[in-house]
């Protein structure tokens, strides 16, 4: 019994190394990361600010050319209208209607031919919003490209930071592991009252 209690105490000394150094290394981990982090942050600072004012100024122009769209095809209606009553008859104007109809799927099926995607109303929008906002981008001397990376160098450290933070990725003992709710102790005080329970001794209060 003796020899299978010091067993257990060498292999809970050797868990309580493991966890300080894993615990040193964290440390270590967190802060390189964290500095990474503030240092993007400082590099993305002033390319925010100009992704905003892109943004609002690309809006404002998509949101123009779709009620300059809707606006021409609400003067074509009226044209029409007034051409069948007004002016001419339907029996005229029934073949330009036609016409104008085909004219409309043709235009629809060249957009597909040059952009190699459907006329879906949703989509046109965000192709031209994308326009707008590569084109006064480059008027600016915002290097988009490099803003994408640095966001997406972001995103990765935020990743690792919240696997490092988390304590079921940590290579600790068992009784680390437990929710804080349970109990408060460190993994240190835990695997040190371990260890003198094994040893026959009382817990200091």
């Amino acid at each position: 019994e003796e020899l299978s209690d010091m067993g257990d105490v060498r292999h809970l000394v050797n868990k309580l190394y493991m966890a300080l150094n894993v615990d040193q290394h964290q440390v270590m981990k967190e802060r390189d990361i964290l500095a990474q982090i503030e240092d993007i942050k400082s590099q993305l600072a002033p390319l925010e600010k100009k992704r905003e004012s892109l943004v609002t100024a690309a809006e404002r122009r998509t949101t123009i050319l779709a009620w300059a769209g809707l606006g021409y095809m609400a003067l074509q209606f009226g044209f029409l209208a007034r051409l069948t009553w007004w002016e001419y008859s339907w029996d005229i104007m029934e073949p330009v209607t036609y016409f104008v109809t085909y004219g409309t799927a043709i235009g629809a099926y060249a957009y597909y031919v040059l952009t190699k995607h459907d006329f879906v109303l949703p989509d046109v929008r965000d192709r031209q919003f994308l326009i707008s906002f590569y084109k006064k981008a480059k008027k600016l001397g915002m290097d988009v490209e490099r803003y994408n990376n640095l966001k997406n160098r972001m995103a990765e450290l935020e990743h690792d930071l919240r696997r490092l933070r988390d304590p079921l990725a940590l290579n600790l003992p068992q009784s680390a592991l437990k929710d804080a709710a349970e109990s408060q102790e460190a993994p240190l005080a835990k695997a040190q009252k371990h260890i003198k329970n094994l040893l026959g001794l009382k817990n200091e209060k």
